[in-house]
């Protein structure tokens, strides 16, 4: 999926009212791409699980996560 296809997901969370578990171990998400998860955390209130393992996420990306889910209840 990489950055670019996290993108649009995230485009799709933002106005999501349905979806609870999203997984998305193993596919080649980065810092830009979390950026854009986060952005869409913000603003999303039906995720409560998020499985980003095994992505290529570091420190930059983790924290714009951090930050995203201390106003969301994903676990």
């Amino acid at each position: 999926m990489g950055d670019k296809g996290v993108q649009y997901l995230a485009d799709v969370l933002r106005v999501n009212t349905t979806l609870i578990s999203l997984e998305l171990e193993c596919n080649q998400i980065g810092d830009k791409g979390a950026q854009h998860l986060a952005d869409a955390l913000r603003v999303n209130t039906t995720l409560t699980t998020l499985d980003l393992g095994n992505n290529r996420i570091r420190d930059a990306g983790l924290q714009y996560i951090a930050d995203a889910l201390k106003l969301n209840r994903v676990r």
